[in-house]
């Protein structure tokens, strides 16, 4: 297949990329700076993702396309919002894959996504999940949960800090559970569903095997690193909430009330997705171990 990636440059889509080429998928990747050198061999074009008129004509051909636009935190003041990224992205990628005729159409969403959701992230997930169910594509969309792999944010940010640090601070209790799943996995779904009618007209969450608390979750990855023990220092999740809305345009500062909000709601599923693409996720600590040792 020719298969056409808007976001495919992050770290999901280098993944996807290389997972796609292998089963010999021909990639155009859509980017917003020319720079670097093509990725695995994937043809590179220019463009605007939230304007269909720079980039369709490149989609001419193709078989399909996948959306992975998104982001985690917004700094408005650089033009880097929810609403542009996740709802504007999403409404001119269905645009411009109707303009190029061409019908198939994955979408990324999030675990969790859902119309009542606190978190502007969430919502905005849900606006750009409604906006593909109303298309006449031959949509599948996925939501996955926290993706780790060679070269995540994430789980390697919260290994930089067990490294670091003599302790690692955590947002309340730290109780809360995540269900973290391997981006080979994700990945794997992503370009089974391409080759499955079935998935047309479905929406999967995509979890791992290992539901973690936070604390857990720190435990297993300084356990990984070789610590016996991790310091944590819990945050009252009151303070979090009075002093995060001063700080979180500042790109400083860690945290945004969307991600406290998120990490408190948890996220996990109950992996009926394996019914469909019928293979065993890789385990939480077996796979950091073989990326979090060789940094």
């Amino acid at each position: 297949m020719r298969v056409f990636i808007a976001g495919g440059t992050g770290f999901v889509g280098g993944h996807l990329c290389r997972e796609l080429r292998k089963r010999g998928h021909e990639i155009t990747l859509l980017t917003h700076s020319r720079k670097g050198s093509a990725l695995d061999g994937c043809k590179m074009v220019e463009g605007d993702v939230t304007n269909a008129d720079e980039y369709y004509r490149e989609i001419n051909g193709c078989d399909a396309v996948i959306n992975l636009v998104g982001i985690i935190r917004e700094f408005p003041t650089h033009g880097v919002t929810f609403e542009k990224l996740h709802v504007a992205a999403t409404q001119a990628m269905i645009a411009a894959t109707r303009k190029a005729d061409v019908k198939r159409y994955i979408q990324m969403s999030a675990l969790g996504t859902r119309p009542n959701a606190v978190s502007h992230y969430h919502r905005t997930k849900w606006r750009a999940e409604e906006l593909v169910r109303a298309s006449d594509l031959a949509w599948t969309i996925f939501r996955p949960s926290v993706i780790f792999g060679p070269g995540d944010a994430f789980i390697s940010m919260l290994a930089g800090y067990i490294r670091r640090y003599p302790a690692v601070p955590v947002i309340g209790d730290g109780m809360y559970r995540l269900q973290p799943i391997a981006v080979a996995d994700v990945c794997r779904c992503f370009a089974m569903a391409l080759e499955m009618q079935q998935t047309i007209g479905e929406t999967y969450e995509l979890c791992g095997p290992d539901r973690l608390t936070y604390i857990e979750l720190l435990d297993v990855i300084g356990s990984t690193l070789g610590k016996s023990t991790v310091l944590k220092l819990k945050n009252p999740v009151g303070l979090l909430k009075l002093v995060t809305p001063m700080l979180q345009g500042f790109s400083f500062f860690p945290l945004s009330m969307d991600q406290i909000q998120m990490l408190l709601e948890e996220n996990i599923c109950n992996g009926d997705w394996r019914t469909t693409f019928d293979f065993d996720a890789q385990h939480f600590a077996a796979c950091i171990s073989s990326y979090l040792r060789e940094n």
